[in-house]
């Protein structure tokens, strides 16, 4: 690829004697890496290809582009280690990607995306503020997660799963948008593939988790530990291929339902897929789409297919040969995995097709062995049987803090060992990957034959105990203290008697956190939005709704805890949840479906907000005429959350006083007329003696039937 790949693909150790020569390590892993992004976006050679939607499930490829570079600055800058923002618009629009609940929740969203130069450009002076950062920020060895080293070498591995996710979406657009390169080289191998065997494996106890004290960076879901007991089985010797996967298709597998889960019955009727997302089928022949090129289909490269196509293609392979196959555990890979001694970032030639090493693509199935397996790493991910959680012990870096939780929701499947372009973080033992069964990555499967239920080696989280969530569960769900009514069901329930609804249809609880007020606003309303920046909050909301429990700890003392539950039927919410819609967004940048309601409530928002001028002025879009918006806050605005600039208010004017109502007048009254004003009280339990005693402004808005003009 360039002579710099090594820095550009292996994670940088955490150790070492030298800081002088960790801090240059870290700006040639930083800089290559960043340049190697930059060289795959390169094969795109028009504009227009930066704004196709290639796959509807992500953004167009010019907001992936801004991304990795936005991260940076939102870390950074949450990390108090930069004090001002390179372009805070960028840092709204590129903050946020996509991972949808269901796959048939297509985003038709039309952003005003800036052109590739503009980005280009902010991409460059955020690199070099980046190096600036690395060249004069304190460098102490071993590198520690409390570290800023440790931001960036978080910038440095997010850039690199981005790689790989940009590549896949690059492999969907038009041929006529991408000229190859010979600094992506794809294999020129192929021919028939060998048939496949299976060899004996022998089970044991495996114990998953990374050391706290490991020496490379890890993400949050690999910390902790957890044992697990696995049977002898038998494993695929190679991966599927493409032929062995070509005998599935021609059997009509994609048409016999029996052989699919009830998910994945609901994906074909969706998508009318009848083979592979990469396979192209004209004149007569099979092809596949590569990352450049379209190519005769090669019959011994790996078949890559998203979770639910492998799982199919197990159970017709069960069928046919009348054995108990499926798709291995994460235990199961581990096992499988111990026939390799080594590791990156020290294993000096690689024993896969891995770190775009060898290929800008997969290579034949059989290239590749120890002890008899072949790609037990690289080539393409594998799929298995294992929804990711966290084991015991996980806990989020607070500076990333909704990089796994949202996916512990049963419908992340984890993919192990890596693809061809896997560098960094990706490519070492430790790693855990999850997606959505509908997704698509540059992933296939190796199948095995046991007769041990998956449930047996499943991971599981029964009680959250992330402190900042405990504390927000325990606010909306938990117990009333010091005789102050729960602030969630009093804010709706106080709003909801100064206001005259004529219509019931719809409603949004803009900044919803954990969900209560949703499930209160559903009592009265046909359908509600609740929507929340974090993804960690919105999944508690979430998976009190698919689950109908959540258990979580709150702090009594020290480290003693008290551990809660909540169920819906006892909160009597049981039949409301078909009538919410959770989802993360951002309130300065909703999406445009997101109109028509006959009420927005937002509760203890609006001093949280990057600029809560822009969402005020743009809400009335959203809500219907005659209908309502609904405020609360405590008006502690902070410059952690707001530029001072950009207060409501708070501040004096012209040496006068200018209270945040005064803001939120000036703001809205063009608009809206002032309903209502209260005050509410809330409380915010931190451990059994420790309380926040807050009070809530609640101000009530009726929009205009015409807007006044000032």
């Amino acid at each position: 690829m360039n002579e710099h790949l090594p820095y550009a693909t292996k994670t940088v150790l955490l150790s070492g004697r030298d800081s002088n020569q960790k801090r240059q390590e870290l700006k040639n892993a930083f800089n290559h890496t960043w340049q190697l992004y930059e060289s795959l976006f390169s094969l795109i050679n028009n504009e227009s290809g930066y704004y196709l939607k290639a796959e509807p499930l992500r953004h167009p490829l010019i907001f992936y582009f801004g991304h990795t570079a936005t991260f940076y600055i939102n870390k950074l800058k949450l990390g108090k280690y930069i004090n001002k923002r390179v372009n805070s618009h960028f840092e709204s629009m590129f903050a946020i990607g996509v991972d949808e609940m269901s796959w048939d929740d297509l985003d038709d969203s039309h952003y005003n995306w800036p052109s590739v130069a503009e980005v280009k450009a902010y991409r460059d002076e955020v690199c070099s503020l980046v190096n600036n950062v690395i060249d004069n920020m304190p460098l102490d060895l071993p590198i520690t997660a409390q570290c800023p080293a440790w931001i960036i070498l978080m910038g440095i591995e997010h850039e690199r799963i981005h790689l790989e996710t940009s590549s896949v979406i690059i492999r969907q657009l038009p041929l006529a948008s991408i000229t190859p390169h010979p600094d992506w080289p794809a294999c020129q191998d192929s021919g028939p593939s060998p048939d496949n065997c299976f060899l004996s494996v022998t089970g044991g106890n495996v114990m998953l988790g990374k050391e706290a004290d490991a020496e490379t960076y890890g993400w949050d879901n690999e910390y902790g530990k957890q044992s697990f007991q696995v049977e002898p089985f038998k494993a695929a010797k190679y991966l599927v291929s493409n032929e062995e996967y070509l005998e599935f298709v021609n059997d009509d597998g994609y048409r016999q339902h029996r052989y699919w889960s009830e998910e994945g019955q609901a994906w074909l009727a969706y998508t009318q897929a009848l083979m592979p997302r990469f396979w192209r089928y004209h004149n007569n022949r099979y092809f596949q789409r590569n990352l450049t090129e379209e190519i005769p289909l090669p019959l011994n490269w790996p078949v890559e297919v998203n979770q639910l196509e492998a799982k199919a293609f197990c159970n017709w392979k069960a069928e046919q040969i009348q054995r108990s196959i499926r798709l291995p555990t994460e235990a199961e890979w581990h096992i499988l995995r111990q026939s390799i001694t080594s590791d990156s970032p020290h294993w000096h030639e690689p024993p896969g097709n891995i770190e775009l090493s060898y290929f800008a693509s997969s290579c034949p199935v059989d290239r590749f062995q120890s002890e008899g397996l072949c790609d037990i790493v690289g080539n393409v991910w594998q799929w298995t049987e294992t929804c990711i959680d966290g084991f015991p012990g996980f806990a989020v870096h607070p500076l990333y803090d909704d990089f796994s939780t949202p996916t512990f929701d049963g419908k992340h499947t984890l993919i192990k060992g890596g693809s061809w372009i896997s560098t960094g973080n990706e490519s070492t033992r430790t790693s855990r990957y999850a997606f959505r069964r509908h997704f698509y990555q540059h992933a296939g499967f190796r199948y095995i034959e046991s007769k041990q239920s998956p449930d047996s080696m499943a991971s599981l989280n029964v009680y959250e105990t992330d402190e900042l969530i405990s504390q927000y569960l325990e606010f909306h769900y938990g117990d009333e203290y010091f005789s102050v009514p729960n602030f969630c069901i009093n804010g709706v329930q106080q709003c909801l008697r100064e206001i005259q609804l004529t219509h019931h249809t719809k409603a949004l609880d803009i900044g919803c956190s954990v969900g209560r007020a949703s499930f209160e606003l559903a009592k009265i309303f046909d359908h509600v939005d609740g929507i929340d920046f974090s993804a960690r909050f919105i999944q508690q909301a979430y998976s009190l709704t698919e689950q109908g429990e959540k258990r979580y700890t709150i702090k009594t003392e020290g480290d003693l805890v008290e551990f809660k539950s909540v169920t819906l039927e006892e909160l009597g919410y049981q039949s409301l949840c078909d009538k919410i819609h959770f989802s993360q967004g951002d309130a300065c940048n909703l999406k445009p479906q997101f109109t028509h309601y006959d009420l927005i409530y937002a509760s203890n928002l609006i001093d949280r907000l990057n600029d809560p001028k822009q969402f005020l002025s743009t809400i009335h879009q959203r809500i219907n005429e005659g209908g309502y918006l609904v405020i609360t806050s405590p008006y502690t605005w902070l410059e952690s959350y707001t530029d001072k600039d950009k207060w409501l208010g708070g501040i004096k004017i012209n040496g006068e006083n200018f209270t945040t109502l005064d803001g939120l007048t000036e703001t809205l009254i063009p608009h809206f007329e002032l309903v209502a004003v209260k005050e509410l009280p809330f409380v915010i339990r931190e451990t059994k003696r420790k309380f926040q005693h807050s009070l809530s402004e609640m101000t009530i808005w009726r929009k205009r039937d015409r807007p006044t003009y000032q």
